[in-house]
């Protein structure tokens, strides 16, 4: 059998006791077909493996146990058929180099708004990717243009069903989202959405809204053309546009004042009241950068139809405020003495966008859980400027900064969104143990679900440990 180099996917590890590791697959192994096929990337792997019977190709290390015990030379690999029968949901256990088995694909836009082009220079290389992958949309949630996929990419997601798909729209107008990513194809996509749409795949969109070019009377006509993907559009989140203080060289954008969040809320308000009336579900939501910024009521839980966009910032600050709520609940039903005797000061920093949130969230729990003093700080974000003030783009050193010889009291809070993806680095690399060292105060990473604040605020789950 003929195998493209390409579809060589190299083993880095191997669970103990898994199948592979009961047939000999062992770490520094590839994987060349399975069933004769070739594996293009993780859908055809995750695909193929669901067989009872499979028939696995795989070429061994030059440096594996069962090479060296055969007396082979090192430079004269061998492939190996590996016959596995498992049940059907059964994993292999194999890990590959790459979570994709392939190569990620860049994105061909520069679009007006793209926060990758506003980052500062000197940062770690992986920070100016530009991803548009449609695979990191179905295994991450990533927001894709579609102007990287071909039809065999359609053809694929189709054929294995993989869904929900999350879709960057921007806009309906074909010549002005052209513009926006200015990308000349950009407006030619539409007819792939409606393949998927078509095929019932399940879509969520995305318009990253910038004041002056897609706002206005082109979102009404951009919510009003989404309707044609009903029913498989589930949700569509409007943001708005990130602008850092790293613009030179870039389009000249404003960012939104209260008056103009405002607008934003009561227009999206109007095509919920369409949807609703008409389909049952909202599906265009406000991100919450739009009430806090505005001044206006967070809307409640079941306004958000089942919290389908929480990555994106939609409807986190409703579910957080509800959380605390029942975590308070049980915490006096339970425990009606907890706060008896006891004495705890934390300071929890944040982004000036969250902080009034957190500050009367804090309240609450002081109240409940008596003996408990909580100090909000709102974090300036002097990295990449004083416009940006969400949460998650704050920084070690803006933290160490602005936090330094200030009393924080027994433990520092800070959410868990600071950090990068499973592990304890912020975005300039600085540690938390760094920060932590630098501040002299335990520091604790609290998830953003309400009963992990209340926890960390009242010192709860250390009494527990």
């Amino acid at each position: 059998m003929s195998v493209h180099r390409d579809h060589f996917h190299k083993i880095r590890c191997v669970a103990p006791g898994s199948i592979a590791e009961e047939y000999g697959i062992e770490p520094g192994d590839s994987l060349l077909s399975v069933n004769g096929h070739e594996v293009e990337d993780v859908f055809d792997y995750r695909y193929l493996i669901r067989e009872e019977e499979l028939l696995l190709v795989v070429r061994k290390g030059t440096h594996s146990e069962e090479f060296l015990e055969m007396g082979l030379p090192e430079g004269e690999p061998e492939d190996w058929e590996v016959e596995i029968e498992k049940d059907p949901a059964e994993d292999l256990g194999i890990e590959f180099e790459s979570g994709l088995m392939d190569e990620y694909r860049a994105c061909k836009n520069r679009c007006v708004f793209c926060f990758i082009d506003q980052m500062p220079p000197g940062m770690r290389e992986t920070l100016y990717f530009h991803d548009d992958d449609a695979r990191l949309s179905f295994l991450q949630g990533n927001y894709i243009t579609l102007t990287n996929m071909s039809d065999h990419d359609i053809d694929r997601i189709i054929r294995y069903h993989l869904e929900p798909i999350n879709i960057s729209f921007h806009t309906m107008n074909p010549q002005l989202r052209c513009r926006m990513l200015h990308n000349r194809f950009a407006g030619s996509v539409f007819p792939k959405i409606k393949r998927l749409k078509d095929a019932g795949i399940e879509l969520n969109g995305q318009v990253v809204l910038c004041k002056g070019i897609n706002d206005g009377q082109e979102l009404d006509d951009t919510i009003r053309e989404l309707e044609q993907y009903l029913p498989q559009l589930k949700s569509v989140s409007v943001v708005p546009v990130g602008l850092t203080r790293f613009r030179e060289h870039l389009p000249k954008l404003e960012l939104f004042g209260r008056d103009d969040a405002k607008c934003v809320i009561a227009q999206i308000a109007r095509w919920q009241a369409y949807y609703m009336e008409r389909y049952g579900i909202h599906l265009v939501h406000a991100s919450d950068e739009w009430y806090l910024l505005a001044g206006e009521p967070i809307p409640a839980g079941k306004d958000y139809d089942g919290y389908l966009q929480l990555e994106n910032g939609v409807g986190m600050v409703r579910l957080l405020m509800d959380e605390v709520e029942d975590a308070l609940h049980n915490i006096t039903k339970t425990l009606p003495d907890c706060g008896k005797g006891r004495s705890r000061k934390v300071t929890i920093a944040t982004g000036k966008l969250a902080a009034p949130v957190l500050q009367e969230l804090a309240g609450k729990i002081c109240a409940a859980v008596p003996g408990t003093r909580v100090r909000v700080i709102a974090i300036r974000n002097d990295f990449f400027g004083e416009t940006i003030t969400v949460s998650g783009l704050i920084t070690g050193q803006d933290l160490v900064a602005q936090l330094s010889g200030q009393d924080l009291g027994d433990r520092l809070l800070l959410p868990a969104n600071m950090l990068r993806a499973n592990e304890q680095v912020f975005l300039d690399d600085m540690t938390v143990r760094q920060v932590e060292e630098a501040l002299q105060v335990k520091t604790i990473i609290v998830e953003s679900d309400g009963q992990s604040l209340v926890n960390a605020v009242t010192g709860m789950n250390e009494e527990i440990e």
